[in-house]
């Protein structure tokens, strides 16, 4: 049988309700001690002497699917979690919204802490997903992942 593979793609920004329900939908699992969570969200960074204001997500999307779904698999060997979430945006997000969120649960806090830690670095680094950062005289400059 053929593993299904999560969609971890929202177009646009990732909104605070969605992210307070996800927080909300755990309350029921009584095995949890710990939960980490990672939010990134645009920064006005200035490049060349223009503000940034917003980012523009594309990805090969099946692959990056793909790499994230193997990344969790592999954080669920490597760690003692109980669940984990992985989200990200794809087209236009304004500087100060959110573009990414990374939702670790465990039993107790050093296993979030490690899991979440890792599970955000192997996405910023293995996953196709792609930032052109928009200026605020409408230029673009495509984003290196750091």
């Amino acid at each position: 049988m053929k593993e299904k593979i999560k969609n971890i793609f929202i177009q646009g920004p990732i909104s605070p309700e969605f992210i307070a329900k996800s927080i909300e939908a755990h309350q029921l699992k009584k095995t949890i001690g710990a939960h980490n969570i990672f939010l990134g969200q645009v920064r006005e960074d200035l490049i060349g002497g223009k503000k940034v204001n917003a980012i523009e997500f594309t990805a090969q999307e099946d692959m990056a699917n793909k790499v994230c779904h193997d990344i969790k698999e592999n954080t669920f060997k490597k760690y003692d979690i109980h669940c984990m979430h992985i989200y990200h945006s794809l087209g236009i997000v304004k500087t100060g919204e959110v573009c990414i969120f990374v939702f670790v649960s465990a039993g107790h806090r050093d296993t979030v802490f490690n899991a979440l830690h890792s599970v955000v670095d192997n996405v910023k680094e293995k996953a196709p997903i792609f930032g052109k950062e928009i200026l605020e005289d409408h230029t673009h400059n495509w984003k290196e992942n750091k």
